[in-house]
């Protein structure tokens, strides 16, 4: 008797991962890699620019601390990074409605193409220098993150934010405090929700090796470190839209 071999193909696993019908495995594997890749450009964000790109609370702290005190570079750079990650996310949106309209196929594939695309232009945001060169950098990481957490978000149902690691944190500390309770109350009847769980748990931890991966690379390289997360992205994104639509 033959026996059938599977092989495994990127480009397949690529498609499967961004296509329109999707599987909660799909979208904890999407998310996972997304988490880390966010993880390691926000710790490249600090080593390269001095800033987490992805924590707009801060950002927004930081633009009403220096509004008090009327600190105009302070509050033009807070403002800037604060439109750019909100621009992202709106621009993740049109992709994927358009898209949906035209090539529902091809919804999710078009906004992480996108972001390696303007993960390759912040990889070379070294060679500008000066506050130019910063600002450039700065508002083209912060476009990424927002159009990463609304894609995801997007992909998901709202179910998963790989960005937003205070929220991920949070929902832990929840099942963390129902895990207590179900101890000290057992007849209360209350359940830990061990598969929310075991996914927030995954994609910190994610989140987190990303960070590790992204400080070493990018305290050795540089901007340059970038071209690797961006690679992945397009991996993600480009298999499916070269696929003909049926």
């Amino acid at each position: 008797m033959k026996t059938t071999r599977r092989f495994f193909h990127p480009h397949s696993f690529a498609r499967a991962l961004v296509a329109r019908r999707r599987s909660p495995g799909n979208d904890l594997i999407l998310a996972t890699i997304l988490a880390a890749i966010a993880g390691a450009a926000n710790a490249g964000g600090f080593f390269a620019l001095g800033h987490y790109t992805s924590h707009m609370t801060g950002y927004l702290s930081q633009l009403a601390d220096n509004i008090a005190i009327l600190n105009l570079w302070v509050i033009g750079l807070s403002l800037l990074a604060i439109s750019a990650f909100v621009a992202g996310a709106g621009f993740s949106t049109v992709l994927i409605n358009w898209a949906r309209n035209r090539a529902s196929r091809q919804q999710y594939a078009w906004p992480l193409a996108m972001q390696g695309s303007f993960m390759l232009c912040f990889s070379f945001g070294g060679v500008l220098t000066g506050d130019i060169g910063r600002l450039f950098a700065l508002s083209c990481l912060c476009f990424i993150m927002g159009m990463q957490n609304a894609t995801i978000t997007k992909i998901s149902g709202a179910r998963i934010r790989t960005t937003h690691a205070t929220g991920m944190i949070t929902d832990i500390g929840i099942e963390l405090g129902r895990a207590v309770f179900c101890v000290l109350r057992p007849q209360a009847g209350l359940r830990v929700d061990a598969a929310k769980l075991r996914i927030l748990l995954q994609l910190v931890f994610s989140f987190l090796g990303g960070g590790i991966v992204g400080a070493v690379g990018y305290s050795h390289v540089g901007f340059f470190f970038s071209l690797p997360l961006a690679l992945i992205l397009l991996g993600l994104g480009v298999p499916a839209l070269l696929t003909k639509q049926l």
